[in-house]
């Protein structure tokens, strides 16, 4: 049975397509059932337990992305509570302090615009970088 580059798993152990669905491991399990030994068949109980972990494996990578997609929301949401308040950012080992005076979530991540008391803008700033917010 030829393996499509749809199902192709890439080095970090990742699909590199959006997934293998259950229908891929069907016919997997069903190449299977064509070519074992007649001599030493494979346990009914064997397949459905296959059939249950790959179920299980699937609704888990199912749950990380919507944890994923949680955690992302989140964290946009948070952002806009920063609009008007006064942070302390680490830019490279300096702490610079200023007014959030914009958001940009196109990029799925909240980065910032900092505006210091001398009325320089520093931009792209991401969460991770805050230190204090007053």
């Amino acid at each position: 049975m030829a393996i499509s580059s749809s199902a192709a798993v890439g080095a970090s152990g990742i699909s590199q397509s959006s997934s293998i669905g259950i229908q891929d491991f069907l016919k997997i399990l069903t190449a299977q059932l064509n070519n074992q030994d007649p001599l030493k068949p494979v346990d009914n109980q064997e397949f459905v337990a296959q059939i249950a972990q790959f179920a299980t494996l699937e609704q888990s990578r199912q749950l990380n992305v919507k944890i994923d997609e949680l955690l992302s929301t989140q964290s946009s949401v948070q952002s806009i509570g920063l609009l008007g308040k006064t942070v302390d950012v680490n830019q490279n080992g300096f702490i610079l302090s200023g007014k959030v005076t914009a958001l940009d979530v196109s990029s799925g991540t909240p980065l910032l615009t900092v505006t210091t008391a001398t009325g320089a803008f520093q931009n792209n700033v991401s969460m991770s970088q805050l230190i204090n917010i007053r």
